[in-house]
């Protein structure tokens, strides 16, 4: 069987990128976003249950750093659908190795990349250019009572955004700051 990704790690443990292996002609491209059973490996017997899509349309803004708690903890596969943006993932699971580290990288329409973002990571991007479009396939449905975030602009993560932040939802904006007592998540 040919498959249509190659399966990259990251620096984080659990945190991959999925490299799309489009097939075109003159014409265009077909591009297969998903394939359970190609990805079964990251998946393992859960399904996608929600599927989300985003458009931002101010160059500089932030969205997130989201995560969902047990036991609703989330596997996210996060693609770019059009125009550009840094994608962040960060590490909170209690007792990990790389608590609190976070690992950013370009995604585009056109670069053929999917950010597989694994429960106990908090997920945010900022777009890097107008109207970015996102498309998300969730492994869990979004329970409002299970939602868990992080400030982006916490100093104790020191994510480095690559533009100046113009734009950030007041919610965003008004997330605590990470303190001594947050031991992460139990999944």
């Amino acid at each position: 069987m040919t498959t249509r990704f190659d399966i990259l790690p990251t620096p984080l443990e659990g945190l991959r990128t999925l490299r799309r292996k489009p097939v075109g002609d003159i014409r265009g491209f077909l591009e297969r976003m998903f394939c359970a059973d190609e990805l079964s490996q990251i998946l393992g017997c859960k399904p996608i249950a929600q599927v989300n899509r985003t458009l931002t349309g101010m160059r500089g803004s932030i969205r997130g750093m989201h995560f969902q708690h047990a036991p609703h903890a989330e596997t996210k596969f996060v693609t770019c659908l059009r125009g550009e943006v840094f994608d962040v993932a960060v590490d909170v699971r209690k007792n990990s190795p790389t608590f609190l580290q976070w690992h950013g990288q370009i995604l585009t329409h056109d670069n053929h990349a999917t950010l597989v973002i694994p429960e106990g990571f908090a997920h945010g991007f900022q777009t890097l250019s107008n109207d970015c479009e996102l498309l998300y396939f969730h492994t869990a449905a979004y329970q409002a009572d299970s939602e868990g975030a992080l400030n982006a602009q916490d100093p104790r993560l020191a994510i480095k955004w690559p533009l100046e932040i113009t734009h950030q939802s007041e919610r965003d904006k008004s997330h605590a700051q990470i303190t001594q007592t947050f031991q992460g998540v139990t999944l």
